[in-house]
């Protein structure tokens, strides 16, 4: 066979598929857990304290003030919170480590699972907990999932908090009008549906928590359910599409 007769062949092959995209990349997961983390925020706030317990800002900046005013208990009262927030990018990382991940199988589906089990735990406590005790549980769980689910599509993002998400959002949506750029503009939207979920998710954690109490916090647990259940989804139809190619199925974590 020729060099020329080659090429020829290899020009009609068709080209290889690309790789499913993992479901912790998903948009349809994006958006479950921006709803996730808008109603966390809403069930602390209006049900424990007037405090949001997914961003850790607002309490290194009080602890700051705290201690330039001598105030040390306090400035003590915002410690806890912060330090469940490390707790919990400490465990998102070691179920990322190789020897773990080995043992888990599946990091992010993992997280998801500690995930329902803290907040129905959370659920189940009595009435009358201190708000301290919520507030830091739900700091651990908000820093287990936003360090575990950081990358939407091809592009970084957080599910607990919104500011970057507008950010990355606006500055797509500028360049897809000035240059016509359809990959910005794919972008744009998809961080437009995860903004949107999470006002989605404020505005219905908000009103369940303010008429159903610990409602709100249930409604929570259901969508990381449907969470786990999208991987359980698309890892079958990955193996439907992988035995009509004759293929092997591409897992999702």
């Amino acid at each position: 066979m020729s060099r020329r007769q080659g090429e020829m062949i290899r020009e009609v092959q068709p080209a290889a598929p690309e790789p499913p995209l993992p479901t912790s990349q998903s948009v349809g997961l994006g958006v479950l857990l921006a709803l996730v983390g808008g109603a966390l925020d809403a069930f602390t706030f209006v049900g424990h304290g007037g405090v949001f317990a997914n961003a850790q800002t607002g309490n290194i900046v009080l602890l700051g003030i705290a201690v330039a005013r001598g105030q040390w208990a306090q400035a003590l009262r915002h410690l806890p919170a912060i330090l469940a927030f490390v707790l919990g990018v400490v465990v998102a990382e070691t179920l990322k480590r190789p020897r773990v991940a080995a043992v888990v199988r599946w990091p992010a589906r993992a997280a998801l699972a500690l995930e329902i089990v803290v907040l129905a735990a959370v659920g189940l406590m009595p009435v009358g907990t201190p708000d301290l005790v919520v507030t830091v549980v739900i700091a651990f769980v908000a820093s287990v999932q936003v360090s575990t689910f950081r990358k939407l599509v091809d592009t970084a993002y957080n599910t607990t908090m919104t500011t970057g998400n507008l950010r990355t959002a606006i500055q797509s949506a500028c360049t897809a009008v000035v240059d016509r750029d359809r990959e910005a503009a794919r972008r744009a939207r998809q961080l437009a549906a995860v903004i949107t979920a999470f006002l989605a998710g404020a505005f219905g954690g908000g009103l369940l928590t303010a008429t159903g109490g610990v409602l709100g916090l249930w409604a929570v647990v259901g969508l990381l359910m449907l969470g786990l259940a999208l991987f359980v989804y698309d890892e079958r139809v990955a193996v439907r599409s992988s035995a009509h190619a004759g293929g092997s199925p591409h897992g999702n974590r």
